[in-house]
C-alpha cells in the first residue's frame, strides 16, 4: 500500500511566487501528487535528508551496482538548502549584481556610463527562479526514483536503532544516515519576530526590492548578499557584532571587502549591539548602539538576518537511539559516527564546514566507512580532509590550509609569499587589481600550509593550491607548471618563482657560476 504525499505536509511560503519556475521546483523536488513506496523487508541503508550529504550518500550507495536496498527520506524539499535557498539562487543574484557594477565602472575600460541604470528587480529574480527550476532535475524524487532509490517524502522517525518510520510506513534498516542539515538561527532581538524579517531561506522570495535594507550579521552570508542588494539599488546598512567584517578571514583580505563596501556606498555599523526592533510608520526602525557613539536608530524597510545557523534535530527522536547532540548538531567522531555505531551523520547536522563540497566530500566517507569498512578496517578521517572555501563577494576570498596565525598558535615557524594582482598583467588589463595571492610554508621549506586569494574569481584559482597540498606537491614543483600568459592564475606561478630565489643562496650562486664556466 503506498503513502500519497500531499502539500499540506510542507511549508511552501519561501518559494512565493507559485509562478511557472517554481512550480517546476516544486514538481521536481517534493511532487505534491508522489505516493510513497511500500518499504522493503530492510534496507542496507535508510537516509534521513536530501540535501548536498543526503543525495550523495543515496546515489553513490544505489550507484555502485551491488543490489543495496537504499531509502532516501525528504520531509521539505530535495537538493536540500543548495539547491533551493543557498548556492544557487544566491549565486544568480550576485551575477545580476556584478552586470551592474560592470556598467557603473565602464568608463575605466573607455565607454562612457549609462546616465542613469535601471534595474528591473522582478526579472533578476525571475531570472534566478528560472535558473533554479531548470537546475532542479538533478535533484529530483523522480531521478533518485530510477536510480533505483525508495524515496519517501515526510518526516522520518527514529523508533529504534533499526527502525524509521515515515507517516504509517515503517522503515528497517542495517545503517541510517543522518543528514537533516540546519536553518538560518533566528537573534533573540526584542521586537524582530513580530516586527518580520528575512533570512536566506525568504530573501529569494522577494519580487520587489527593498529601498532600505539592514543585513544582520557581517559573516560570507550577510557580506555576500549586502554588497548584492546595494549593486541592485537597495540602500544597505550593515550591523556587525565585530570590529571588522568576516572576523574569521585573512585580516587583509577582510580590509579589502570592507574597504570595498565603503567605497560603493554600504553603511558599516561595526562593534554594534541592536537592543530591539519595532514597526513604526516610518518602517521597521533598528534600535541600536555602537562604540561611534550613544544609543541611536535607523528606519528600513526591510531586515535580512544572516547571524548563524541551527542544526535540526527536532523531530528525530535521537534520544531513543542513543544518538548524542547539542546547541551545534549531532556529535559525530572522525569517522562520521554517531554515539549509536549503526548511525553515522554528515553535511551542517554535524559539521563545522557547512559547505555544499564539504557535505559531499563528507558523504563520501560514510559511504565508505558504513558500508565497506569491516570490523572498521580502512575508514577514512573527516580530519584527513584539506577543505578550501570561497565567499563571493566581489572581489571573492578563497582560502585553504592553515592562516599564518593559526601556524604561529602552533608554535611554527612559517613565512609567506604575497604577490599583490597589481603585479600580474591579466589583473591589470582587467582592472582587477585589488586583490592578493599569499602562499604560507614552513621556513626552509616549500610545502605549502596555507593559502588564500583575493580576486573576482578567486574561487576558480584555489583548486590548483587544494590540488599541490593534497598530493604534496611544494612550491617548486609548481614553479615548474607553464601557466598560460594571460592569466590571474599566473600569481601561483610568480608566488613558486619567489619562492625558487629565496633558494639562491650566496653558496649556490657560486656553484651556479662555475656551471657556466664550465659549460
Amino acid at each position: 500500500m503506498t503513502q500519497s504525499v500531499t502539500d499540506s505536509t510542507v511549508q511552501w511560503g519561501h518559494l512565493a511566487p507559485l509562478d511557472e519556475y517554481n512550480q517546476t521546483l516544486l514538481a521536481a523536488v517534493h511532487p505534491v501528487d508522489w505516493r510513497n513506496p511500500v518499504p522493503q523487508a530492510e534496507y542496507d541503508l535508510v537516509v534521513i535528508g536530501a540535501g548536498t550529504a543526503g543525495l550523495v550518500v543515496a546515489a553513490g550507495a544505489a550507484g555502485l551496482g551491488l543490489g543495496l536496498k537504499v531509502a532516501l527520506i525528504e520531509r521539505h524539499l530535495m537538493g536540500g538548502d543548495c539547491l533551493n535557498v543557498g548556492c544557487v539562487p544566491s549565486k544568480c543574484l550576485i551575477r545580476s549584481s556584478r552586470v551592474i557594477a560592470e556598467l557603473q565602472t565602464a568608463d575605466q575600460f573607455g565607454m562612457m556610463p549609462p546616465s542613469s541604470i535601471e534595474v528591473d528587480f522582478g526579472a533578476v529574480m525571475a531570472r534566478m527562479r528560472r535558473i533554479r527550476a531548470g537546475i532542479s532535475h538533478h535533484d529530483s524524487a523522480s531521478r533518485f526514483q530510477k536510480l533505483g532509490i525508495d524515496v519517501f517524502l515526510g518526516q522520518g522517525v527514529f523508533q529504534s536503532d533499526r527502525t524509521i518510520t515515515v507517516g504509517d510506513a515503517v522503515l528497517r534498516f542495517k545503517k541510517a544516515v543522518i543528514a537533516t542539515g540546519a536553518r538560518a538561527t533566528q537573534p533573540d532581538l526584542p521586537g524582530l519576530a513580530e516586527t518580520g524579517y528575512l533570512t536566506n531561506e525568504t530573501v529569494f522570495s522577494l519580487t520587489e526590492r527593498p529601498d532600505r535594507l539592514a543585513v544582520i550579521g557581517g559573516g560570507p552570508i550577510g557580506c555576500e548578499l549586502a554588497q548584492a542588494f546595494q549593486r541592485l539599488g537597495s540602500q544597505v546598512v550593515l550591523f556587525h557584532r565585530g570590529s571588522h567584517l568576516l572576523e574569521k578571514e585573512d585580516p587583509e583580505a577582510a580590509e579589502i571587502i570592507q574597504t570595498t563596501f565603503r567605497q560603493v556606498g554600504i553603511q558599516l555599523v561595526l562593534n554594534s549591539q541592536i537592543d530591539r526592533v519595532e514597526q513604526t510608520a516610518t518602517g521597521k526602525v533598528i534600535h541600536y548602539q555602537s562604540s561611534a557613539g550613544s544609543p541611536t536608530s535607523i528606519p528600513v524597510d526591510a531586515i535580512l538576518v544572516g547571524a548563524g545557523r541551527s542544526p535540526n534535530v527536532e523531530g528525530l527522536n535521537l534520544e531513543a537511539i542513543g544518538v548524542e547532540y547539542d546547541a551545534k548538531g549531532v556529535k559525530v567522531n572522525d569517522y562520521l559516527q554517531t554515539s549509536n555505531p549503526r548511525i553515522f551523520a554528515a553535511g551542517d547536522i554535524c559539521m563545522n564546514w557547512k559547505f555544499t563540497h564539504a557535505a559531499d566530500a563528507a558523504a563520501r566517507i560514510v559511504i565508505k566507512n558504513a558500508l565497506f569498512s569491516p570490523l572498521g578496517l580502512g575508514k577514512s578521517k573527516l580530519s584527513s580532509l584539506v577543505m578550501p572555501w570561497v565567499t563571493y563577494t566581489d572581489p571573492e576570498i578563497a582560502h585553504v590550509g592553515l592562516y599564518e596565525a593559526e601556524a604561529k598558535q602552533r608554535g611554527m615557524a612559517v613565512e609567506t609569499i604575497c604577490i599583490p594582482f597589481s603585479q600580474v598583467d591579466r589583473a591589470l588589463a582587467d582592472g582587477e587589481e585589488a586583490g592578493f595571492l599569499k602562499i604560507l610554508h614552513p621556513s626552509g621549506s616549500d610545502q605549502i600550509l596555507g593559502a588564500t586569494i583575493v580576486a573576482r574569481h578567486a574561487g576558480e584559482m584555489i583548486s590548483e593550491i587544494t590540488t599541490a597540498i593534497v598530493h604534496r606537491l611544494g612550491l617548486s614543483q609548481l614553479s615548474s607548471v607553464i601557466h598560460p600568459y594571460p592569466t590571474q592564475a599566473e600569481a601561483i606561478k610568480k608566488a613558486a618563482d619567489a619562492y625558487r630565489r629565496t633558494l639562491l643562496t650566496p653558496r649556490s650562486r657560486f656553484l651556479l657560476g662555475l656551471l657556466t664556466k664550465l659549460s
